[in-house]
């Protein structure tokens, strides 16, 4: 039976090349070809998030509060989202782009999905890479 990841970043690791190392673990080790995140806590000392309808990310570097992330993990990679808040209690959010850098930890818990397998393919109405949720059996 699939079981969880609880991962603790430490100061300095890349959350996003984190999290991509975390699923090729859990598709190593418990042949997982789907998972989410489920919990996320910790902080920040710079942020790369791309926001809505932005073409590049917008860098924040000033210790910051990791508030939430989301996402789906498949082979093809990881699409994240995370509101982060500033010292002084702003939130900001965003897709979690490379260079989202541990401060002092991040506590994540990842689930794999059995009976999922998450795929990634150009579609040409939104020009990205999106989500193709297949259950296993139907691929």
């Amino acid at each position: 039976m699939p079981q969880a990841l609880a991962l603790r970043l430490h100061p300095g690791e890349d959350v996003r090349a984190a999290l991509a190392n975390a699923f090729a673990h859990l598709q190593a080790k418990q042949n997982t070809t789907a998972a989410c995140v489920i919990s996320a806590v910790g902080s920040l000392s710079r942020a790369v998030l791309r926001y809505a309808g932005e073409p590049e990310g917008t860098l924040l570097v000033e210790p910051l509060e990791l508030i939430t992330l989301s996402g789906t993990l498949s082979g093809d990679g990881v699409h994240l989202h995370a509101s982060v808040a500033t010292a002084g209690g702003e939130m900001l959010g965003g897709h979690v782009m490379p260079g989202c850098m541990v401060r002092t930890t991040a506590e994540i818990v990842l689930a794999p999905l059995p009976g999922w397998v998450f795929t990634r393919e150009h579609d040409a109405r939104t020009g990205f890479k999106e989500l193709v949720a297949t259950p296993v059996g139907r691929t």
